[in-house]
């Protein structure tokens, strides 16, 4: 199935040519294209006319001092269709944005950026792009198995290589971090944060979502209260940031192992892909702090930040 959708989507041979090829009937070509669109290896995007909300888009940009706003349309204002758009959206703006020879940074355990490289299509002519993994897997295994999914996945789509950062996003203690840090393997995809040219993060609240929750417990309810009593509103990279978009620091801090918010202010393309009535407090607080340059996200969302007041990190 992926073969003969790999030929017929990426490579554009018509079904008569992929069965000449394969040594099958036409027949059965149609067959195994419809059983790759049950299966979930052909998905089928929408995609937004750039423009359509060109004035929201502005007043973003103006008002919070952003480069750059890119709002998808989300048939409604629920979490599933919010994703959908900007997952959608994002990935139209990286295909035509991303050249070649750019280090990409990817934050790991996102939902908007498994929509995104799930509705991206691969990107052609591009060469010596690197993809970085920007935090550690959360939690237990399997999150860290998603983690590596992601990085591969774009790779891929980029026609890149990956390189990963073997360890949880979250470790027990400060002193595991460091002795983790020491580690080639870790240091050195470390060492890529500084040239990373484009970064992708999502932007989380402080009560996790369904995706995070699966992976385990990452802060235990106290330090989650500890958190909220501290302003905390939502995280970018595991890195907690209040209403006005100033870090809310704390013994968790020592714990990450990824990307800090200084890093990312100086990365030159810091996208965040978010949107959602659950997270506006979050997304308003990241871009108070000017912490990310470039924000994807819905009309709904997008309408809410409008009326929002730029305020600013103290």
């Amino acid at each position: 199935m992926t073969r003969v959708a790999r030929l017929y989507h990426e490579e554009r041979l018509i079904q008569s040519e992929i069965a000449s090829k394969l040594g099958i009937t036409q027949v059965a070509v149609s067959r195994l294209l419809k059983k790759a669109e049950e299966n979930g290896i052909v998905r089928t995007t929408v995609v937004t006319p750039p423009g359509a909300f060109a004035e929201l888009e502005e007043t973003l940009e103006q008002r919070f001092g952003l480069s750059q706003v890119i709002v998808g349309e989300a048939t409604s204002d629920s979490e599933e269709a919010v994703l959908a758009a900007i997952g959608s959206a994002a990935a139209e703006y990286l295909e035509s944005t991303i050249r070649s020879g750019e280090v990409i940074g990817i934050s790991s355990w996102s939902s908007s950026l498994l929509a995104t490289v799930e509705q991206m299509h691969p990107i052609r002519k591009l060469e010596n792009c690197v993809v970085v993994q920007l935090l550690g897997g959360i939690g237990n295994p399997s999150a860290e198995q998603h983690a590596n999914h992601l990085a591969v996945r774009l790779s891929r789509l980029v026609r890149g290589e990956a390189r990963f950062l073997p360890v949880p996003g979250v470790v027990g203690s400060a002193n595991a971090a460091k002795v983790l840090l020491k580690e080639p393997n870790v240091s050195g995809t470390v060492a890529l944060f500084d040239k990373v040219s484009l970064a992708l993060v999502g932007i989380g609240s402080v009560e996790p979502s369904a995706l995070v929750a699966s992976s385990g417990n990452i802060f235990s309810k106290a330090e989650l209260e500890q958190l909220q009593k501290q302003g905390a509103v939502g995280d970018i990279c595991i890195r907690f940031i209040d209403a006005k978009g100033k870090p809310v620091k704390g013994a968790h801090d020592e714990r990450v192992i990824g990307m800090d918010l200084e890093a990312l202010t100086r990365v030159p393309r810091s996208v965040a892909v978010c949107g959602g009535k659950r997270k506006f407090a979050a997304i308003l607080g990241a871009i108070r702090g000017k912490w990310i340059n470039t924000l994807v996200t819905d009309q709904h969302t997008a309408a809410r930040l409008v009326k929002a007041q730029p305020g600013k990190a103290s």
